[in-house]
């Protein structure tokens, strides 16, 4: 079954458009790294994909179902699609415990979330979230504003476990981190892609694409190639970044 499936997908720009006919399917369990110069049209499809920025054209389904006409129905639908932003979104003056149990929101709904404010709620799956990504619980209690970077990054990914997400869609997350601390979160990406879950990443270094399984190369807002990770070659990371900064080989 195809956890995500984008058909002809297009979206329109002011000077050319930021997405033309793209079509790709994802099946689950597989990790899919998104690669592409700046401007290339990768958050836009990352738009698409988790339903916040609807097509001019083309179909977007979601496990092999489209878009759900109802307003309760497609709550249903995003509380599927856990999105790891580069700016991670954590909400500053709230704890790291409310922060993880964001990520619930969608399918507990308001009630819920308004007591998430006052109480500390489900403590346990929040401890065992945290411990997933190395952190230790004793952090629930701490205000996101006194976690270091690579803390926040960690809560960050717990806050997408604590969501249980069959779709993960991650934005450039390794973009403002050292060498080190990007491989690391990384790797706890991928762990958590296995089926019946995949992952879609949006990165712009090929250096890091052992351990994905395929890769799609996006220009101009279109697909420019679409293959498994290991058949992508210098040529083919060269030509996708021809008349850009220079893009170290794979």
């Amino acid at each position: 079954m195809a956890v995500l499936e984008l058909q002809e997908i297009s979206v329109p720009g002011r000077e050319q458009p930021r997405l033309e006919r793209v079509s790709l399917r994802i099946e689950a369990g597989e990790r899919v790294a998104l690669l592409g110069p700046s401007g290339a049209g990768k958050s836009t499809l990352l738009a698409v994909a988790n339903g916040l920025l609807q097509p001019q054209s083309g179909r977007v389904l979601w496990n092999d179902a489209p878009r759900a006409r109802s307003e309760r129905a497609r709550r249903r639908q995003q509380a599927r699609i856990g999105t790891l932003w580069q700016d991670l979104r954590l909400i500053e003056e709230l704890s790291v415990q409310q922060n993880l149990n964001s990520g619930c929101l969608a399918r507990w709904g308001w009630p819920r979330a308004v007591l998430n404010l006052l109480l500390p709620l489900d403590s346990e799956a929040c401890a065992q979230a945290l411990r997933r990504v190395d952190l230790s619980p004793e952090l629930l209690d701490q205000p996101v504003a006194e976690l270091s970077g690579g803390q926040r990054q960690r809560v960050a990914i717990a806050r997408l476990l604590r969501q249980e997400p069959l779709l993960l869609l991650a934005d450039e997350p390794l973009a403002s981190l050292d060498p080190r601390l990007a491989r690391e979160l990384l790797q706890l990406l991928l762990e958590q892609a296995s089926a019946p879950r995949a992952l879609l990443l949006s990165l712009h270094r090929p250096d890091l694409l052992a351990g994905f399984d395929r890769v799609i190369g996006v220009r101009q807002g279109r697909v420019q190639f679409d293959e498994p990770a290991a058949a992508v070659d210098s040529a083919a990371i060269q030509a996708l970044y021809a008349g850009t900064a220079a893009a170290a080989s794979p």
